[in-house]
């Protein structure tokens, strides 16, 4: 069968676009047709893009999809009506009650795969953005063993916990990040604002004020100056790095120096392992193939260096070495993952202990973060009260010393 991409009107007047699979092209206007929609274009094979006007600047569309929270909710419902409904009604029934309208389109489509025959995984497929491979595997798993609504649980489970380590992480990084922009932003309106004004009173100053308040009205003078140059070395400087991080050798020898360093190494190992281990665990439970489960979690890891290790683990795991064992001589994960694999294989509960594992991580994560972040929130206050007393130090200086200066 041909893939087909088409562009069609719903019934409602909304413009529809996607690829559906048909043997021909009247087939697949047919299958539209089915939709009562109407169809303005198909052709076959991927959709093409439409030609940018001559002198305007074509954006790079982005592909709707749904975010991990809107996923992990999905399927909590999915996983909920599949006990008491079959599989297309619960597509339904959940698309319809989505209120997002991207995410309601993504899911209709999905469903729409469903009610043309397709498998749950296959029409999942037609949302890539949406539903990675690992998900879909676990999925396909589901159906052909006939477990759908106990994989289904597994899986709301393990995305609701990672959606929740997500929201701890972000929730306490928030603060912190607030707070410096904050106190950057008033050392900024201190040095381009107030500074000036009150330096000025020094300008007819007979002797040489002093080396600190030299030095702050320079750097005052320089930042009210040159603030934008500054703005724009620094967006350049962002922009380059992030350029640098799409060459591959590059983002290999920068991920090899974040996991070098004393305490952002150890976080970002305990967070890949977590969720590593809870891959695996889900994938485990679900009675897929360990090699296919290390294969698939490797996809997701973004640390470079610990995805090239985790894909030689895959080789070795499917020339026959143990997990534990090529986990071990790896040497980028943490030694109790190590330990705990090597005690699931030998006991023949590698599924649970590997979630265990992932429990362990992501408090001992939580519990370190909670730590680090109690001791950076008071030591950006304290910078930020020296900076400042610096700059009110340098004003004084000059009016303790008025007499000297003035000549009187």
């Amino acid at each position: 069968m041909a893939r087909w991409s088409y562009l069609a009107v719903d019934p409602q007047g909304k413009e529809r676009r996607g690829a559906i699979e048909a043997a021909s092209m009247p087939a697949a206007r047919e299958q539209l047709s089915t939709r009562r929609w109407h169809v303005l274009r198909i052709e076959e094979g991927a959709a093409k893009a439409t030609p940018a006007k001559p002198g305007t600047i074509q954006l790079p569309s982005r592909t709707p999809k749904l975010r991990a929270k809107a996923l992990a909710l999905f399927t909590r419902q999915f996983a909920s009506l599949m006990l008491v409904s079959p599989l297309e009604e619960a597509l339904r029934t959940i698309s319809r009650q989505t209120e997002k309208a991207k995410a309601r389109d993504i899911l209709i489509n999905v469903h729409q795969g469903v009610v043309e025959g397709l498998p749950l995984a296959e029409a999942m497929r037609r949302e890539p953005a949406s539903f990675p491979p690992i998900y879909r595997a676990m999925i396909a798993a589901g159906e052909s063993s006939g477990s759908l609504p106990l994989i289904a649980e597994r899986l709301a489970d393990m995305l609701e916990k990672q959606a929740a380590a997500r929201a701890k992480i972000m929730a306490a990084l928030a603060y912190p990040l607030i707070l410096s922009l904050m106190a950057i932003g008033v050392v900024m309106l201190l040095m381009i604002s107030v500074v000036p004004r009150v330096v000025e009173q020094f300008d007819n100053a007979a002797q040489q004020l002093p080396l600190l308040t030299r030095a702050v009205i320079g750097l005052s003078q320089f930042l009210s100056a040159y603030w934008w140059a500054l703005a724009i070395v620094l967006a350049l400087a962002v922009l380059g790095f992030l350029r640098a991080l799409a060459v591959p050798a590059f983002k290999y020898r920068f991920d090899g120096f974040l996991l070098r360093l004393p305490f952002v190494g150890r976080l970002i190992r305990d967070v890949h392992a977590a969720a590593l281990a809870r891959t695996l665990a889900t994938m485990i439970d679900a009675r897929l193939p360990l090699v296919d489960g290390l294969k698939l979690s490797s996809r997701t890891v973004s640390n470079s260096v610990q995805r090239e290790a985790l894909e030689k683990i895959t080789e070795k795991v499917r020339a026959g070495t143990s997990l534990s064992t090529a986990l071990r001589e790896a040497g980028t994960f943490p030694p109790l993952l190590v330990y705990l694999a090597a005690s699931g294989e030998s006991a023949g509960r590698l599924g649970d202990m590997l979630e265990r594992a992932a429990d362990y991580l992501e408090r001992e994560f939580q519990q370190f973060t909670a730590a680090a972040m109690a001791l950076l929130e008071p030591a950006i206050i304290i910078v930020m009260g020296v900076i400042v007393a610096l700059i009110i130090l340098a004003i004084l200086l000059p009016i303790l010393q008025l007499q000297d200066l003035t000549g009187l």
